[in-house]
């Protein structure tokens, strides 16, 4: 368990680091903390300008998220609605253009981020997940809008009556700059888990966007108003919300819920949508297979939902219950090599067609790699007949040279194989299942494999199941 912990915090780590080195280097290399050559009414014009087109867009996001019955689309909508309109107020208060020296820009200034980050982190409560509470959720977002926004028109009539805070650099200022480092840390470590399932550039996107918007706070929370890397501060705040925002509204137009802000991606998700989350290759991969023979197709469907319900089930990190819904869905690719006269025969196979089919895991592995997919794939599609006894094939591995995922896919392939009804037999019933595997557990099987998947289904093995002889 340590060790994964420390995978998982590793990963993390080196993806949120990497997002974060590209306005380190800028603000070390390129910037200083000379004052910038920008008068007090560019910077009105600079902000009224860059806050009102993402306001305006943050709305639109909720807009939709709202028609599509999204509810954490409209969630993460209101959250960048409030930061920059948060932004506007902030700007519309520059010093020496609307009014004289104030309050308000500090405040405004140094609330923005937070309040965004704040609701970005409630985002992922259970919930919100639905549509169950859209419309509650929709009314107090706009209720807050309207409450930013009259608070902070009420405040231009005696802006002299708002204290300067926070002071930059001040402990006000690092008070805030840790509870926003706090609050996007959460929303960051989020967008990473989900972009190491789906491996998608616009996921991809998220975690920078999220990275930028923690990293727009140092400057502008630490660094004096006017400087150049003060205006790192509000260029990365800008490049967040548009970073985050267009993933997240392309995923709502395009009607599918998006999960990178809230990390709650689940593996059956990825076999459900694999065109979407895995590649088209694998749904080209999967058309080939279902037109070869439906059932087939149908069984590794179900062959990768039990194989990442397995894997959830034992903490496995996010990119290894990846490669797992991969090997899931392509370990009976190499049947595409199998005569249909074998494949769907109407009985028992003789000790020939026996062999003929037994062929599959290598030509799948083989096919495969032809297809340029990675080793920790390849094992799985290769290995699923493997028993931890030698008494697999097609190398009679044994023991440690199984690896886990392999395990899992081993115990998910006969569970569905027996449960199923086939072109040679009826369906077992999952008592008689269940008792195959937990008395196979620990010689043929993985027992943290088989407990995990006896937990899942909930199903008690009968006293003794006769070992079958499984085709597949």
């Amino acid at each position: 368990m340590d060790r994964l912990l420390r995978s998982r915090f590793g990963s993390n780590l080196t993806l949120i680091a990497a997002s974060a080195a590209v306005p380190a280097a800028v603000g070390h290399f390129f910037l200083s903390e000379k004052q910038a050559p920008i008068t007090a009414p560019e910077h009105l014009g600079i902000m009224v300008v860059g806050s009102t087109v993402a306001a305006l867009c943050s709305v639109a996001l909720m807009l939709a998220g709202f028609r599509r019955r999204e509810t954490r689309a409209v969630v993460a909508g209101g959250a960048f609605a409030a930061m920059t309109l948060i932004l506007l107020i902030h700007g519309l208060a520059t010093p020496g253009v609307l009014i004289g020296q104030n309050g308000i820009v500090q405040v405004a200034g140094g609330l923005a981020l937070p309040a965004g980050g704040a609701i970005l982190t409630a985002a992922a409560l259970p919930s919100l997940r639905g549509p169950k509470h859209l419309k509650t959720v929709t009314v107090g977002l706009v209720a807050l809008l309207v409450g930013i926004a009259v608070v902070g028109g009420l405040a231009f009539f005696d802006p002299a009556a708002i204290p300067s805070v926070p002071g930059y650099d001040s402990p006000e200022a690092l008070a805030l700059l840790i509870v926003g480092m706090l609050l996007f840390s959460i929303v960051a470590a989020r967008t990473v888990k989900t972009y190491v399932l789906t491996r998608r550039v616009g996921d991809l996107v998220v975690v920078v966007g999220t990275v930028w918007l923690a990293c727009a706070l140092i400057p502008v929370l630490m660094v004096d108003q006017g400087t150049w890397l003060w205006w790192l501060g509000h260029t990365l705040e800008f490049l967040g919300v548009a970073l985050v925002g267009i993933p997240v509204s392309l995923d709502v137009h395009r009607g599918r819920p998006s999960h990178p802000l809230v990390g709650d991606l689940q593996g059956a998700e990825l076999v459900a949508e694999e065109e979407a989350f895995l590649g088209a290759r694998v749904r080209v991969l999967m058309a080939r297979l279902e037109a070869k023979d439906v059932s087939t197709e149908a069984h590794t469907r179900r062959v990768a939902e039990w194989a990442v319900a397995i894997g959830e089930r034992l903490q496995l990190a996010p990119g290894r219950l990846r490669d797992l819904a991969l090997a899931g869905l392509l370990h009976d690719i190499g049947k595409l090599s199998t005569p249909d006269a074998i494949l769907t025969k109407p009985g028992r196979l003789t000790d020939d067609e026996m062999a003929v089919i037994q062929r599959h895991p290598v030509q799948g592995d083989e096919l495969l790699r032809e297809l340029g997919y990675p080793d920790q794939i390849r094992r799985g599609v290769r290995g699923h007949h493997e028993r931890l006894d030698g008494s697999g094939y097609p190398d009679g591995l044994q023991g440690d040279a199984i690896d886990l995922e392999t395990r899992i896919l081993a115990v998910a392939d006969v569970w569905d194989a027996l449960v199923s009804p086939r072109v040679y037999r009826g369906a077992w019933t999952p008592e008689r299942a269940m008792a195959l595997l937990v008395d196979e557990s620990g010689t043929g099987f993985d027992p943290r494999c088989v407990e995990a998947l006896r937990a899942l289904t909930g199903v008690e093995p009968e006293a003794r199941a006769a070992a079958p002889r499984l085709a597949a």
